[in-house]
């Protein structure tokens, strides 16, 4: 059976300025397009199209495209590469030429702020408050962060175009939160996972025409979604078990020596299954006391969490009308893939990867697996968590 699932009708690409206003025509004539949606990151995507269906107005600095699927938007953000454009007397670049997009979605934008202490103050002016801080619902901390760093809170330098808080008030679990100088998506990951596994994403409405900030709660489907051979939605996987690099985590807070705060959390079951694997966990920023350890448990948990034993699954699924992505299912929902051993395997949908030609249709290939699986190569994962490591150490 072939894996067209909706007529290329289905598709449209259009471009817009960072206003959200439209620029020329929809995009005609494209013949490829790729987009990869991640559970609490930003998505990628590029399309190519004939040189002469896409002007010069389009892929000007701060232009957006949107990709709507089935009416829907399915992705929507900035144009960071307009290019290349390849053009040849003969072969495929022949005639007018062609022309390849990459863009990702509005959520790039959001997180290329990093938290300031105080975000009333400028940068410069960083001298009342040493970190920004909240006691409340996971929630409603990552929309102060966001509302605060990128929204219509912020600092009219710093706000995101078009940008507004949409739903997500009240979700979550109460956490103690705090943050200085740190890349804003970093922020929203940590306070997401600390506050029950949140999920967050900008979403572009087309009916009222506005730019929204998301905080929702994933839903465990695990029971009503399920992807199998003999339901025919599973075409192909890719199971890749991997043990824990972490069971127990110590966590050093302020202080030096013999004064400064350290905790020790666990994984009970992991430790059991797997035995003890310590990591160590710099919170030297935090004002944790030996009275309250909070933020000092949460950042244990979330290392623990991180290094938890992986599940990474990436499969090739189908979309059928009882089961379709964006409708019965969204990024960081708990489904459940059937292997061929008979064993069900029940995970979050980490990515969703749609690919689409005028000729062939759509394949939509969905990434479920634990909180660290990636489609990322394990020296990008290292780079990144040292990376975070480092950010923390600069900006205390």
């Amino acid at each position: 059976m072939p894996l067209m699932l909706s007529a290329p009708a289905a598709i449209t690409l259009l471009v817009t300025d960072r206003n959200l206003n439209m620029i020329g025509d929809p995009i005609a004539g494209w013949t490829d397009l790729d987009v990869t949606l991640r559970f609490n990151e930003p998505a990628s995507g590029s399309f190519s199209a004939p040189r002469t269906a896409v002007s010069a107005a389009q892929l000007a600095p701060g232009s957006r495209v949107v990709v709507v699927r089935d009416g829907v938007v399915f992705c929507g953000g900035p144009i960071e590469e307009p290019g290349p454009e390849d053009w040849s007397v003969e072969g495929s670049a022949s005639g007018p030429g062609t022309v390849e997009v990459r863009f990702s979605d509005d959520l790039a934008n959001v997180v290329a702020r990093i938290t300031y202490p105080n975000p009333a103050a400028a940068a410069t002016a960083q001298t009342s408050t040493a970190r920004w801080t909240s006691t409340a619902l996971a929630g409603d901390v990552i929309r102060s962060l966001v509302n605060l760093n990128a929204g219509p809170g912020a600092l009219v330098a710093r706000r995101v175009p078009q940008l507004l808080l949409g739903s997500g008030a009240g979700l979550g679990t109460s956490i103690k939160f705090g943050t200085r100088f740190e890349p804003l998506g970093d922020a929203l990951r940590s306070a997401a996972i600390a506050g029950g596994g949140l999920g967050f994403r900008t979403r572009h409405d087309m009916v009222t025409d506005q730019l929204l900030f998301d905080v929702y709660q994933p839903q465990n489907l695990t029971g009503t979604v399920r992807f199998s051979p003999g339901l025919g939605n599973l075409r192909s996987y890719r199971y890749e078990p991997k043990a824990p690099s972490a069971t127990v985590a110590i966590v050093g807070g302020k202080d030096v020596g013999t004064s400064r705060v350290v905790v020790e959390r666990s994984n009970t079951s992991a430790v059991t299954a797997w035995g003890r694997m310590e990591t160590f966990v710099d919170q030297r920023q935090s004002t944790d006391t030996t009275a309250d350890t909070t933020e000092l448990n949460q950042a244990g948990d979330e290392a623990l969490t991180r290094g938890a034993e992986t599940a990474r699954l990436s499969s090739v699924t189908v979309d059928t009308p009882d089961q379709r992505f964006g409708v019965h299912y969204q990024l960081g929902d708990r489904v459940s893939v059937e292997l061929a051993s008979g064993v069900e395997v029940a995970d979050v949908v980490r990515a969703v990867h749609l690919q689409v030609t005028p000729e062939a249709g759509e394949v939509v290939t969905a990434l479920v697996g634990s909180q660290e699986a990636s489609s990322d190569p394990q020296w990008l994962a290292y780079m990144r968590d040292l990376s975070r490591r480092l950010d923390r150490l600069e900006t205390i």
